[in-house]
């Protein structure tokens, strides 16, 4: 429990803006489904469960008496990977839609710092006149 209080962040706009869209999809959602299902401890229990049933109710007198318990396990290993590549890709986006909107940021601040330099110049040009002004008004009055 400490640990997931220590894990959770504030969720950025974007993200879930972006959770807002995969949601809009019913595919998405059951693959979203399925992953979080299948990367549970609730799943491992199952399949704990699942082979512990298979090896006490499987008739013995088979003579290949695991083949079709390992065709199941190997098709759904192949669904499973599919779903890992589902979740890798996902993550792939939120990723990018974070680098996307930092880089926004840059650029703003970019075109910030251009301003400020812009303005910063303008001030040492001005203080340049008024240094060359107060130079001429203190010649000015010393002359007198």
């Amino acid at each position: 429990m400490a640990l997931r209080r220590a894990v959770e962040q504030t969720i950025h706009p974007d993200l879930l803006e972006y959770a807002q869209k995969r949601g809009a999809s019913v595919q998405n959602r059951i693959a979203d489904g399925i992953t979080a299902f299948a990367g549970s401890m609730p799943f491992v229990y199952l399949h704990i469960a699942w082979f512990a049933a298979w090896l006490v109710f499987q008739p013995f007198h088979d003579s290949f008496p695991f083949g079709l318990l390992t065709m199941m396990v190997s098709l759904e290993a192949i669904f499973l990977s599919t779903f890992v590549m589902i979740s890798q890709n996902r993550a792939d986006e939120r990723r990018q839609v974070i680098a996307d909107h930092q880089w926004e940021q840059t650029e703003q601040e970019w075109k910030e710092n251009d301003e400020l330099l812009s303005l910063s110049r303008q001030v040492l040009e001005l203080t340049r006149e008024l240094h060359a002004l107060t130079s001429q008004v203190h010649a000015a009055v010393s002359a007198r």
